[in-house]
């Protein structure tokens, strides 16, 4: 069985497809329009990539599954046809709005969207079989599964936090005794009226006050919090409490004096005060309210998801202050992530809980997008500009970054979610702590943390603080470690001001060209480690095609390409 799943919002615009249980592609919006966390309506372009992946057609679909976000007007049922007709003349000058979806319910008094969507006319619209089926997800319980189905865990808490997704700010849930039963953030509550509980929320209106956008520079405020004070902590905590059931709430009456009360106490403080402070907030309450539901239910993992945990630093703390055995975060942790949940959410109704549970199994990677190597290499060769260098494209790579230049590798099938995890990677020696300020500006960024290290397995736990807990999740960069001290001068490009880093762990077996690499330039050096950084310039996505890869070499974003077949210079 084909499934299909879309995220509809105005942000994190996604698309996935399973053929049952098997995983076959992955893909944002943003990757194709080349507009950093693109969404709004229906991601077209993603449903034909997605597809186009897994050499499949819109008619091979089988379960279409949507997320309760944001949809043109004409799909809603309870509309009157002159708002359906005027919005069909909108959409024909490319002026359509968009409704969202979980608005409309409580509205309307209705708690399932599809009595209120026209599943008929989607389906007709963009290209599916009449006979497809259109369902929708719920979103914390979808960002929860996508947390739960990629481990072998028989007891769990699986947390969720985010902005807001379906009227909650957060969910809980316990695996325990081959049961999964939700203690918050259920569909109870899609009728009600919105809290204001977000801490998510909260850190964005921070990181708006600083000067950066929100929903995506929060992670600067992670960075340049170790160089500030929580000066703000007390003012900012009083409106955030903790009950005994874990549950977080604020006495914020609205979004708005949330954003307003954040807004007068940033413009009173230094910047990296601010950042202190709101990320101290973070870790203390999601610590609090985490610790709280693990210690009552008495499991011993963590599964993560929702934007919150983007936050590396909130990550750690929740692993080693907790005690747990294990702590994994989805790699696709934002909204892009409940299109993988989604389908997951649709498979467990469909087959029930025990056996969705024996389908588990452990994620290896996320390369779920195009691969094109197939082409990479006669685009950069058939360029006037760029030069084939001669020689073993390894031992060339590990050569040239030996000697302080700044190369990016090429490979195989593009990554899925925030983080470039060694298909679409720039690679730098981690000598030299310069290199971030050097390569920063090369790419036009503006960063407070250090580029992140990758390490080969086997050398993990030599460097950093890798322990059963943190393992799992440090192969896909989500969380923070501290580096050893012995290892800290030695490497100084990618040891944060407190003395850790954001690792990703790799073997052979994931992606051969990118473990050898390291191999050989640990050979040449005696270094562990090199640099990894996304392949992309500030308020750009991760490239995608390699005309993207060929336009960053001949910017001068990079010294070098490296791709299985040659290493590529600009004359």
């Amino acid at each position: 069985m084909k499934i299909l799943s879309l995220h509809t919002g105005y942000h994190d615009g996604t698309a996935a497809l399973f053929d049952d249980y098997r995983f076959l592609s992955a893909i944002q919006l943003e990757r194709l329009s080349r507009i950093k966390g693109d969404g709004g309506g229906i991601p077209e372009p993603c449903i034909d990539e997605a597809l186009g992946i897994a050499g499949l057609k819109r008619t091979d679909v089988d379960v279409v599954v949507l997320s309760r976000a944001s949809f043109p007007v004409r799909y809603f049922q309870h509309f009157s046809p002159l708002k359906k007709i005027d919005h069909r003349v909108k959409r024909a000058f490319g002026k359509e709005k968009l409704k969202d979806m979980c608005s409309e319910l409580r509205k309307s008094g209705e708690a399932q969207a599809e009595k209120l969507f026209d599943s008929k006319a989607f389906l007709s619209d963009y290209g599916f079989r009449d006979d497809a089926k259109v369902v929708f997800s719920n979103h914390h319980f979808a960002h929860a599964l996508s947390a739960l189905f990629f481990t072998d865990w028989d007891d769990a808490l699986l947390y969720t936090a985010d902005g807001c997704g379906d009227n909650v700010h957060y969910s809980h849930r316990i695996l325990k005794n081959g049961e999964l039963n939700c203690l918050f953030g259920g569909d109870e509550f899609l009728l009600k009226e919105r809290r204001v509980d977000s801490l998510g929320l909260a850190y964005g209106y921070a990181t708006q006050a600083l000067g950066y956008r929100m929903n995506r520079h929060e992670g600067k405020l992670t960075g340049l919090a170790a160089y500030g004070k929580p000066t703000l902590l007390e003012a900012l905590g009083s409106h955030f409490s903790v009950d005994e059931a874990g549950v977080i709430s604020s006495d914020f009456a609205s979004d708005a004096a949330m954003r307003q009360e954040i807004e007068r106490l940033a413009a009173e403080s230094e910047p990296a005060d601010v950042a202190a402070s709101i990320q101290q907030l973070l870790e203390d309450r999601i610590f609090e309210s985490v610790n709280c539901l693990v210690k009552k239910h008495g499991v011993k993992r963590l599964g993560l998801a929702g934007g919150v945990f983007a936050n590396v630093r909130l990550n750690r703390l929740l692993c080693e202050g907790t005690g747990v055995d294990e702590v994994f975060i989805f790699p696709g942790m934002g909204d892009e992530g409940i299109t993988v949940g989604g389908i997951l959410e649709y498979l467990m109704n469909r087959d029930g809980l025990e056996s969705w549970l024996e389908h588990r199994k452990r994620i290896e990677n996320v390369y779920l997008g195009r691969n094109h190597n197939d082409r990479i290499d006669s685009v950069l060769e058939g360029h006037q500009w760029v030069k084939k260098l001669d020689g073993d494209p390894v031992d060339v790579t590990a050569e040239l970054l030996s000697k302080g230049h700044v190369g990016a590798i090429y490979e195989g099938r593009m990554e899925f979610g925030p983080r470039a995890l060694g298909a679409r990677s720039i690679l730098a020696s981690p000598v030299d702590n310069g290199i971030n300020d050097s390569l920063n500006k090369r790419l036009q960024r503006t960063e407070f943390m250090p580029f992140a290290p990758y390490v080969l397995a086997e050398d993990a736990e030599e460097v950093f603080e890798i322990t059963d807990a943190n393992r799992y999740a440090a192969r896909f960069m989500t969380i923070t470690t501290a580096v050893k001290e012995q290892w800290r001068e030695k490497i100084p490009a990618v040891v944060h001001i407190d003395g850790t880093a954001r690792p990703q762990i790799v073997t052979r077996d994931d992606n051969a060209l990118y473990a050898d690499i390291l191999r050989a330039f640990k050979e040449k050096t005696g270094l562990p480690v090199l640099v990894n950084t996304s392949f992309n310039a500030h308020e750009e996505p991760i490239i995608n095609t390699p005309e993207e890869c060929l336009r960053a070499l001949i910017d001068d974003r990079v010294d070098f390409i490296v791709t299985r077949k040659g290493v590529y210079r600009s004359k």
